[in-house]
């Protein structure tokens, strides 16, 4: 194994540590007051490509892609201050808010055709009163076509509130959107042709109707990178991942974004979800009555510029054995599917030497167990998991400029209950 595998491994066995010890939250910044600069800077691709960025920098920090995750309480009045440190004007629009005020704070300003814009040295603030709770984007809104495929992009979580007070673990102000885990699903592309542009002061001379990505981002990531930990030091101005993990019986929320310009039908093996909410808004046939839940997807379809929130559950239902390798008698695990208790696994497993390993494999066919394995083979499973790739369901997005597997891809998690390795060994 390279060093790469290695720290994804240890990458990997870490992400699992904390997710026993609390929740999976969503990595951003908290609100109501936002600094942020525009800059430029570069990303890396799993390929070996290099690419110009323009994006939103934290407050003396690097340009990153995506923008920081702004994470904020229903009602609060945010602020958001932007400088340029660009050669070019800049702005941030938030759909889905209302009331959004911009003035100038120093340095030129110019009105563009979405809002105020910041000249190069110029600052501007936007203030606006986040009244719904949910899942929206913000972007540029200058020369949209062009700055948002190159990074000027991110995310906005309005978390509801009761009383003045948070309410934790629930999506929307009503207890049937509560969620035991959740994570952001951003997806983009880019056309490094237009990066390489842009670089070279070209910006102009771009034509947006030549728009032809390769590369295609999950949370500023390519697959086989989305999997990596946050903040990994090797991508500086990517420090989001997007490795979704649960254990048996939590309620996942699927925080789902269209930041690019295409359409991209996001699948998600395993099980269906249930779509609570669009565009920031529940679906509920009235205000009390919490969400229909009555759209049951195993593709979310994400057009540009769309936010769906989606509840994901895995128990392994209707699997037609148990996926603990439980004798009749055995006690039930926490959520375990009743009906497939002390079924036993419906093949006889080959030997190892007629089988080829997968990084992912276990040595087991039972969750939470640890199998035999050759020297080197399931270096990549923590605890006897089971894996689901998530990826686009349009082909051709699973690659890095042609290079395949990577692009919009990523995989699910199963852990064991407790998330830790169980200590019988069932035999298949």
């Amino acid at each position: 194994m390279n060093l790469k595998g290695m720290t994804l491994v240890a990458g990997a066995v870490m992400a699992v540590l904390l997710a026993l010890s609390a929740q999976a939250a969503i990595p951003g910044e908290t609100g109501p007051n936002f600094n942020f600069t525009a800059k430029s800077g570069y990303i890396s691709t799993p390929e070996g490509g290099r690419l110009f960025i323009l994006g939103y920098a934290k407050s003396r920090g690097k340009a990153q892609y995506p923008g920081p995750t702004m994470i904020v309480n229903q009602g609060d009045t945010v602020t958001v201050t932007l400088t340029n440190q660009i050669d070019t004007p800049v702005s941030m629009v938030f759909p889905g808010q209302t009331g959004v005020t911009a003035q100038a704070v120093s340095g030129s300003t110019a009105n563009g055709l979405l809002t105020l814009e910041a000249a190069p040295a110029g600052t501007v603030k936007y203030t606006f009163t986040a009244s719904n709770p949910g899942t929206y984007m913000y972007h540029s809104g200058t020369r949209p076509d062009i700055q948002i495929m190159l990074g000027m992009v991110g995310a906005l979580i309005v978390r509801p509130t009761s009383g003045g007070s948070p309410i934790p673990n629930q999506a929307y102000g009503h207890p049937d959107t509560h969620f035991d885990q959740e994570y952001l699903f951003l997806l983009t592309e880019m056309d490094p042709t237009i990066n390489d542009m842009v670089e070279h002061g070209r910006m102009n001379e771009v034509n947006s109707s030549d728009f032809f990505p390769v590369l295609w981002f999950l949370n500023g990531r390519c697959a086989p990178d989305t999997m990596e930990p946050d903040d990994v030091a090797w991508l500086p101005t990517q420090p989001y991942s997007c490795m979704p993990m649960m254990v048996p019986g939590e309620k996942l929320l699927m925080r789902v974004i269209g930041g690019g310009r295409d359409v991209h039908p996001f699948h998600h093996h395993g099980n269906n979800a249930l779509i609570i909410a669009r565009d920031g808004r529940m679906l509920a046939s009235n205000a009390t009555s919490g969400p229909d839940r009555g759209v049951s997807v195993y593709t979310i379809q994400t057009a540009p510029g769309q936010t769906v929130d989606a509840l994901f559950e895995w128990t392994g239902a209707k699997i037609g054995w148990d996926i603990y390798g439980h004798q009749p008698g055995d006690p039930m695990e926490p959520n375990e599917y009743a009906p497939d208790h002390g079924k036993p696994f419906p093949t006889v497993m080959p030997e190892n030497q007629d089988l080829a390993f997968g990084p992912n494999w276990s040595g087991s066919p039972f969750l939470g167990t640890m199998g035999i394995l050759p020297p080197g083979s399931g270096t990549l499973n923590v605890g006897g998991s089971y894996y689901y790739m998530w990826h686009s369901h349009t082909e051709k997005e699973m690659v890095n400029n042609d290079v395949f597997p990577g692009g919009m891809m990523t995989m699910l998690m199963i852990m064991p209950p407790g998330g830790m390795m169980m200590k019988k060994t069932p035999t298949p």
